[in-house]
C-alpha cells in the first residue's frame, strides 16, 4: 500500500548531489533562539533520531488543533454570551466556552513544536546524521503546519461579533500558505533558503497570544480601538502586510540577484515561474467554488481549512523534492482535477455539494499522507537508513 514509487532515478540521483544552503539574519534567530536551541539540544539523548523531534513537533501542532476542534469546531466558542446579555460592551455577561486553561496548554505545546523544529537539525549534526530526508522531512511537515497554526488562532476571535468572517479568515490563510510557498520557490531559483523573519516573530507572537487569552480569556478581544476597527481586524491587515507583501518583494530580489551575479539556477522566465501555476491554480478553482456557493465557507470552515491546507502541502511537498533533487517541477498537481470536478458538481448541483466537498477533503487527505509517507519510504531503502532510528556505527 505505501511501496508506490513517486521519486524517479533521476530524483534520487539528485538527492545524492544535494547540499543544503540557507541564510538566516532574523535577529530574534540568530541572537536569541539559537544560542537557547544550543543549549536545549544538549539535553537530549544522542539515540534521539532528529525525525523523532521534528515528527513529535509536527504532531504537538497538530493536537492544538484537534483540542479547540473538540471545543470550537464552528468556531462559535468566542461569541458565545450570556441569554441574558443586552449590552454590546466587551467582558460583561461574557461565557468562556473554552476553559480558560486550555490556553496555557495550547501555549506549552506551540513552544515546544517551536523548540523541537529548532533543534532537529542541530540533533541531526550532533549525531552525524544530517541528509537530504532530514530536511524533507523536516519543511514537507513545516508546509502542512502552515495552517493548523492559524486555524488555531481564529478561534481566539471566533466567526461573530468583533471578528472577521469565514470567507476574509479564508483569505487570510492563503496569505500565509502563499508566504511560505514563496520561499521555496526562491529556493527552486537561487538554489538558497533565505529564512523569513516572520516565522521566529510569528511562533512568539502566537505563543504570547495563547498565554493573554488564557489569562485574561477571549473576552478580551471583543472590543473596538477605534470607529468599527476591531482588534480581529488588527490582525487581520498584520498579516497582510508583514505576509506577502513583505515577502514577495525580496524574494523577486533575492531571485534577480542570482541571475545577475550568475550565482542562481539560471532558469529562463518560464521554467522560473513554472511552479507557481500549480499553486495558483489551486488557489482559483477552490477560491471561485467558495464565492458562488451557497453554503461554503460558513457551514464547516475548519474542514475548508483543513481542506485548502491539505491541497497546498501537497503542492508545497512536491516543489521541495524537485528543489532539492535539482528537477524540474511540475506545473499542475494532479489534486487540481478532482477539486474542479468536486467544485463543478457542487456549482451545478447544489444539493451534492456537501457530499462533494466532504469527499474531495478525505480523497485529499488520504493522497496527501500516501504521498509523504511513500516518498519517506523510498528515500530511506535509497539511503539504507531508518526514518525514525538512528543505526549504531561499527566502532
Amino acid at each position: 500500500m505505501f511501496n508506490y514509487k513517486y521519486l524517479a532515478r533521476a530524483h534520487l540521483e539528485g538527492f545524492d548531489n544535494y547540499k543544503y544552503m540557507s541564510k538566516d539574519t532574523s535577529p530574534l534567530s540568530v541572537y536569541v533562539m539559537h544560542p537557547f536551541w544550543n543549549k536545549v539540544v544538549e539535553i537530549v539523548p544522542k539515540w534521539v533520531a532528529p525525525n523523532v523531534l521534528t515528527f513529535s513537533g509536527f504532531l504537538l501542532t497538530v493536537l492544538d488543533f484537534l483540542l479547540l476542534s473538540y471545543y470550537d469546531y464552528d468556531y462559535l466558542a468566542a461569541s458565545s454570551r450570556s441569554q441574558n446579555e443586552t449590552t454590546t460592551e466587551p467582558l460583561n455577561g461574557h461565557v468562556e466556552a473554552i476553559p480558560q486553561s486550555l490556553w496555557y496548554l495550547l501555549a506549552a505545546f506551540l513552544f515546544l513544536a517551536y523548540t523541537l523544529d529548532g533543534i532537529d537539525g542541530k540533533q541531526a549534526r550532533r549525531t552525524q546524521t544530517s541528509g537530504p530526508l532530514g530536511e524533507l522531512f523536516d519543511h514537507g511537515l513545516d508546509s502542512y503546519s502552515v495552517f493548523f497554526i492559524p486555524a488555531c488562532l481564529y478561534s481566539i476571535f471566533g466567526r461573530l461579533d468583533f471578528s472577521i468572517a469565514p470567507i476574509r479568515m479564508y483569505y487570510i490563510m492563503w496569505n500565509l500558505l502563499l508566504n511560505f510557498y514563496i520561499s521555496h520557490w526562491e529556493k527552486y531559483n537561487t538554489g538558497v533558503l533565505f529564512l523569513p523573519w516572520g516565522y521566529d516573530f510569528s511562533m512568539w507572537t502566537s505563543t504570547f497570544v495563547f498565554l493573554w487569552t488564557g489569562l485574561k480569556g477571549t473576552g478580551f478581544y471583543k472590543r473596538y480601538l477605534f470607529g468599527s476597527y476591531t482588534l480581529a481586524n488588527a490582525f487581520e491587515w498584520l498579516i497582510y502586510g508583514t505576509g506577502v507583501f513583505t515577502n514577495l518583494p525580496v524574494a523577486v530580489y533575492n531571485i534577480y540577484l542570482s541571475y545577475k551575479l550568475r550565482t542562481g539556477k539560471m532558469r529562463s522566465t518560464w521554467e522560473a515561474l513554472r511552479p507557481l501555476w500549480s499553486l495558483l491554480s489551486m488557489f482559483a478553482v477552490s477560491s471561485l467554488w467558495v464565492h458562488h456557493s451557497q453554503r461554503l465557507p460558513d457551514c464547516d470552515p475548519r474542514i475548508l481549512f483543513l481542506l485548502i491546507g491539505t491541497l497546498f502541502s501537497n503542492v508545497a511537498c512536491r516543489l521541495i523534492v524537485s528543489q532539492m533533487s535539482n528537477q524540474r517541477c511540475e506545473a499542475v498537481n494532479w489534486l487540481l482535477w478532482p477539486l474542479t470536478a468536486a467544485a463543478s458538481v457542487s456549482l451545478a448541483f447544489p444539493h451534492y455539494e456537501l457530499v462533494a466537498f466532504y469527499g474531495l477533503t478525505a480523497l485529499t487527505v488520504a493522497a496527501h499522507i500516501h504521498y509523504g509517507t511513500c516518498v519517506v519510504r523510498q528515500m530511506c531503502d535509497h539511503f539504507r537508513i531508518s526514518c525514525f532510528h538512528i543505526k549504531q556505527r561499527a566502532d
